[in-house]
């Protein structure tokens, strides 16, 4: 039976920790009440002026000293607590909240923010608060004197595994569907601040969700040669570590599209992480044949976040660029799961060729396939699009119709694989294709 125990230098740190954030809170209600008596204008330091200013000043040197703290509890976590699925990713996920909470009170005191924004503030507070309590318990009851003798970083292959954790590539493709929603949301290019903020909150919230999707699919992927050597599936990152980036970027992520952009992009982002890791990752992929059908609608939100981020809110038009990625995945990974059927059998997952058979799956491609095209081509009907998305449609249409065609009519892994690749490019050029119509 585990007993409360905080023996350790890390459960001790916590304690202090605990304590250290509640004399902030203290503090930053007096020097709230006594603001009237004096300023300390600048950020971080400042020249204070009275007594409220002296207080403000030394309020700061306590948030300062509270920041180093916390990173001596990031760094402990990690340093000997790497194998606690538990200590490590609550650790990193307090921590990220910290310094959130911390940069958005030095927005609270430079600039007039928004009542969503104090809302916000205040929720990082109580969620600050839930997160160490739970720590504090967490680490007396499971924080021990570390018995595992971790290796030695090689710092180039853990940057590698960090950014092989995102799955890059599938970051892009989001990143490319998020910036057309951004221009067809505005029907201009937007600027390059709300670009940047955008993108890198979707960078964030996207590569996040792929590392949890890691972590949760640890065992599966080492059934499967094509996910055997990712960083956790291999051992060369502990399941721990990579939740614990996972759950950092995607709180990242998602602050940042609310405090810079709007809290509707911030609202469908964590949607979207929710549909993925939840919904996809834990309750569909592994029980039913319609994973990819129902999980699709994960990768159908960034267009609708580029959107938002443009607008501020939601219209049909956002909602056919959802519909376009939702119809689109099942061909796209059911041509892709052809060819990886072996792995998707050996490792369990009920992917359609290992369910129902290669030959049904072609025949469902196909027809995916052809509602796919047929709402590309009423998309004009719907929505303000003019002749070059029309011409592009009809064109990538016949294309890509073809490439489902053989894969019906020609057996082997070949044309499977060339609609893989040929589908991705499709979604490309048929996003690239709306957003030159909407600026031209």
């Amino acid at each position: 039976m585990m007993k409360l125990s905080y023996s350790t230098a890390f459960a001790k740190l916590t304690l202090f920790v605990f304590l250290a954030v509640i004399l902030l809170l203290v503090g930053g209600q007096l020097v709230s009440f006594g603001s009237e008596t004096g300023t300390c204008v600048g950020w971080p330091t400042c020249v204070p002026d009275g007594l409220s200013g002296w207080a403000q000043l030394l309020h700061r040197i306590s948030v300062g000293l509270t920041a180093v703290m916390m990173m001596g509890l990031l760094f402990g976590a990690w340093r000997f607590h790497r194998d606690q699925i538990i200590l490590l990713p609550l650790t990193a996920s307090v921590v990220i909240l910290f310094f959130i909470q911390t940069f958005g009170g030095a927005i609270n005191n430079s600039a007039n923010i928004s009542d969503s924004l104090n809302l916000l503030h205040s929720s990082t507070t109580y969620a600050i608060w839930l997160g160490l309590f739970g720590l504090v318990l967490a680490a007396g009851f499971l924080s021990r004197p570390a018995r595992t003798a971790f290796p030695a970083l090689d710092l180039r292959q853990r940057t590698k595994d960090i950014f092989a954790l995102a799955k890059p590539i599938i970051v892009v493709l989001l990143l490319v569907t998020t910036y057309a929603g951004l221009v067809m949301g505005g029907r201009a290019f937007p600027s390059f601040i709300l670009t940047f903020w955008t993108l890198l909150g979707g960078a964030l919230t996207a590569g996040g969700s792929g590392a949890i999707n890691q972590y949760i699919d640890r065992d599966l992927d080492k059934n499967m040669a094509r996910t055997a050597k990712r960083p956790i599936a291999s051992g060369r990152m502990a399941p721990a570590e990579g939740l614990a980036i996972g759950l950092t970027a995607c709180i990242l992520g998602v602050y940042i599209l609310a405090i810079f952009v709007n809290f509707l992009a911030a609202f469908l982002s964590l949607v979207g992480i929710l549909y993925y890791v939840i919904l996809y990752s834990l309750m569909l992929k592994n029980v039913t044949v319609q994973n990819i059908v129902i999980g699709g609608g994960a990768g159908a939100i960034p267009p609708m976040v580029g959107w938002a981020a443009a607008t501020g809110s939601i219209g049909l038009a956002a909602w056919l660029l959802f519909a376009i990625i939702f119809l689109w995945t099942p061909p796209h990974f059911w041509a892709f799961a052809i060819v990886r059927a072996k792995d998707y059998e050996r490792a369990g997952v009920p992917m359609l060729p290992v369910i129902r058979g290669e030959r049904e799956t072609r025949r469902q491609i196909f027809i995916y396939t052809i509602g796919l095209v047929a709402l590309t081509l009423v998309v004009p009907i719907l929505s303000t699009t003019g002749n070059i998305y029309l011409i592009s449609a009809i064109i990538l249409g016949i294309i890509l119709i073809y490439a489902a065609w053989r894969v019906l009519k020609i057996e082997g892994n070949k044309v499977a694989w060339q609609m893989y690749r040929i589908s991705s490019m499709y979604l490309a050029f048929i996003f690239l294709a709306l957003m030159m119509d909407a600026v031209m």
